[in-house]
């Protein structure tokens, strides 16, 4: 879009510690896919991890469509303290049948040169294929696990490390196949790993509410740590499950019925 075109439309600022978290906000907002915003970037205040991974403060100033404008779009409202948070949402995917036939090629391709430019020796093997029908009707993600010796670096603090390379082979793969590539990355099973040892501290914790009849606090974690844990308690009738705080100090409340 030129500039005269912008001009004429209203626009609104978001933002985030990445481009990819300020994005991820307004396409939650406005109910539009990455592919759909115009947006240009205003503000990045931000670190190199390894030259690859930029991590910090962004504003992106988005350009509100016709269509949004006219539905006269208000915040959703927020859900009950007593439910669990929505679940984390990643950036849309491209709505297609299956994934692309090239995808996991091009992906294997791309965070092997990523590797091989940090100094790594590491390998990169598949988990999952994807692309099959879930039980929702979705199209389940490519799955790639890095393997090697001392790929902690990886990983990162709470996995946000992971999370940003993750972004970054994402947002390289789709200038490679022309569309958002439905895949997911891990470092030697850390996410899964990470997800059983959640589920198990859910399960203590919860049962020691109940035993005592006192609420829990549990440690910060990232969003899709504390919907690890809303979902592992979500069917618990003794026990619910609602976060507090702001920013990065955000966490999970276990509380007794």
């Amino acid at each position: 879009m030129d500039g005269k075109s912008r001009d004429a439309k209203p626009s609104a600022d978001y933002t985030g510690k990445t481009v990819d978290e300020a994005l991820k906000r307004a396409s939650l907002e406005l109910g539009l896919t990455l592919e759909e915003l115009d947006y240009q970037v205003i503000k990045e205040t931000s670190r190199s991890v390894f030259g690859l991974v930029r991590t910090g403060e962004a504003v992106v100033r988005v350009w509100l469509p016709v269509s949004a404008i006219d539905a006269d779009l208000e915040p959703s409202e927020p859900a009950p303290s007593n439910m669990p948070e929505a679940p984390e949402a990643e950036l849309p995917v491209t709505t297609m049948q299956g994934n692309p036939s090239n995808l996991e090629q091009v992906t294997r391709d791309i965070v092997t040169e990523l590797l091989d430019k940090m100094g790594l020796l590491a390998a990169v093997e598949v988990s999952d294929r994807g692309g099959k029908l879930d039980e929702n009707g979705e199209v389940t993600p490519l799955v790639l696990n890095i393997v090697g010796d001392e790929l902690g670096m990886l990983i990162g603090r709470r996995g946000e490390t992971l999370r940003d390379l993750q972004f970054i082979v994402r947002l390289m793969v789709s200038r490679r196949i022309g569309a958002w590539p439905n895949l997911l990355l891990d470092v030697e099973g850390y996410k899964s790993r990470r997800e059983e040892s959640l589920k198990s501290l859910a399960a203590r914790m919860a049962g020691q509410v109940k035993r005592t009849g006192n609420a829990v606090t549990l440690e910060p974690m990232p969003a899709h740590e504390r919907r690890i844990i809303h979902l592992a308690l979500r069917d618990d009738s003794g026990v619910y499950t609602e976060s507090t705080g702001e920013g990065e100090e955000r966490k999970v409340q276990i509380l007794p019925r």
